[in-house]
This record gives C-alpha cells, structure tokens and sequence, in this order.
C-alpha cells in the first residue's frame, strides 16, 4: 500500500475548509498564520511558500516576514514578541534551520505556547507527553493522521524510530506509547551512535525514519511485511531532471517497496501531511481565540491527537 500523503491531506483539508467557511460566513475574520523566514536558503523558501500556498487554498489569511540572513538574535525575539502580543496573529512559526548565530532554543522558548503552531515550545511538548490538550509537533501529528487515514493499525505493534531530532523523532516515539487510538505501540528510539542498527529495525512492525541521510535505510534493513514511514527529503544532484537534481528520502524506496506492506513515497508522503497539521494547530489557536467559540466547536469530529 502507497500511503499517499496528499491525497490524505487534500481530504483533510477539504473537510477542514468546510468548518472555516461556516465560521466566515458567520462574519468572524479568517485565521492568521504568520511565518518568519531568515535569509535565502532555497529549500526553506520552497517550505514556507507551500505552506502559504495551502493557507491561501483553504482560506486562511498568511504572512511572510522574510528578514535579513543577519538580522541579530535581539531583532529576531523583538518580531516575534510583537506577534506574541498581536491579537490578529493566531499562529508563529519560525522557518527552520537557521542562521547560525542564531540560538534555536531561545526562539523557541520566545514564542507564545498558545500561538505555537510547530509544537516545538517545551510547555507543549511536555504537556503532550502527559496527554493533555496542546498542540502536537507537525510532523510527527502528520504522521499520526497519516496512520489513522490510512486505518493502519499499530496497537500493540513494535515500533522502531530512526532518528532522535525534537522536531521529529523523539516527540513520536512519545506519542505512539500513548494510550490512544494511534498508539500503545512498543518504541524503540534509535539514532547515529546506536550499535548494529539492523538488528532493531528489522524487529519493526513500524518503521520510523527521520535521519536525514538519502537512501540509509535499505531493503535488507527491514522486517517482511512491515509499515514503513520515510521522513527523510534531501536533494541529490541527478542530470537527467531539469531542475538538477531528485528528491529522495532516507529509505531506499525502490527496495523496500518490494519488501514492505505499506511505505510513504518520497515527495507526497509526511510532507503534505506536515502542513495540513500546521493549519489544522493554526485552526484551533484561532478558535481558541474567538470569544463567542469554545474549543468544542474546533472540528465536526475533533482530532483525538489534540
């Protein structure tokens, strides 16, 4: 099975666009989402421009605040207190990687929880990992409804996660042992220093991997039947395309394909998926925001990942 991550998020966002409509044509203004770019860094300019593509589809209001590559860490905090305080701002996020001189912690830690949209800031990871209402980390909720949609059924399964990022792997691995619908699994958490690798990713029901290494995980790595789930997008030089160059994942698709029951392709797997749960957290920063709406009301059916 091909877990096509755009056909997924396209019926998510569609329902999502439904629920929006009812709320603008009752008068109340469109959500905002506003996305803080540094400098010119080519595949972060591609990111943000898609994620303000798909606002601007299911109608949500988008700002880019594109700043100089060395604009200083104190002008950077001093943009983002200003949408911390903007009462018309229901969503930050702040393009990553950045610059170097810039220290990724403390933008985290400066922008409002209630307006954090990636699910980076500590109060709402740690309060995602006592399972209390906050927004989940993009990916990894990606991920989640990804599973969901595609009705795969993880409880009980062992699950094995490449990768031990705050972005992606170690907020997942969290929350597929949750006690919930897309969870109770077994997780083991692996990364660049664990010892015979294989080992463990062939004991994978459900095989995580966000290493950022194009084509690591090979066919021969995997257990027979398992769910595999490829994070990973890097840019490889390749002649043969117009543009210069192929995306590939950290998996080696073409072999594992043979091997596996159900595989994310790369592009259009976690990727569309990652911004229809960026919207979706924006959604419900900017219900919480309307005085006349409760959080009830955020979704037809809400999701069980918030």
């Amino acid at each position: 099975m091909l877990l096509n991550g755009k056909i997924a998020a396209q019926s998510l966002q569609k329902k999502l666009k439904a629920t929006l409509d009812l709320r603008l044509e009752k008068g109340l203004r469109a959500p905002h989402l506003v996305a803080i770019l540094l400098g010119n860094d080519g595949a972060s300019a591609t990111y943000v421009q898609a994620k303000m593509k798909a606002c601007q589809e299911i109608g949500f209001k988008s700002t880019v605040l594109h700043l100089p590559e060395n604009t200083s860490q104190a002008e950077l905090l001093a943009h983002i207190h200003a949408l911390n305080a903007d009462a018309q701002t229901d969503g930050i996020l702040v393009q990553l990687p950045l610059p170097k001189h810039i220290v990724e912690k403390q933008v985290i830690l400066a922008i409002d929880p209630k307006k954090d949209v990636d699910g980076f800031h500590p109060e709402n990871l740690g309060r995602a990992v006592i399972h209390l209402p906050t927004f989940l980390p993009a990916t990894p909720k990606g991920i989640l409804e990804l599973l969901s949609f595609y009705q795969i059924d993880v409880q009980g399964k062992h699950c094995v996660v490449v990768g031990r990022s705050h972005i992606v792997g170690t907020p997942i691995s969290i929350l597929l042992t949750r006690n919930d619908k897309i969870g109770n699994c077994t997780v083991t958490l692996t990364h660049s220093h664990t010892q015979n690798l294989e080992t463990h990713t062939r004991m994978a029901d459900l095989l995580i991997v966000a290493i950022g290494k194009p084509n690591f995980i090979t066919a021969d790595m995997i257990k027979p039947g398992a769910v595999v789930i490829d994070v990973g997008l890097t840019r490889i030089a390749d002649e043969r395309k117009k543009s210069g160059y192929s995306l590939v994942g950290d998996v080696d698709f073409e072999g594992a394909k043979k091997i596996c029951s159900a595989i994310t392709p790369v592009p259009f797997g976690v990727g569309p998926m990652t911004i229809y749960s960026l919207l979706h957290n924006t959604f419900l920063a900017y219900e919480k925001a309307q005085d006349d709406l409760t959080e009830k009301g955020a979704l037809e059916e809400p999701s069980v990942f918030f």
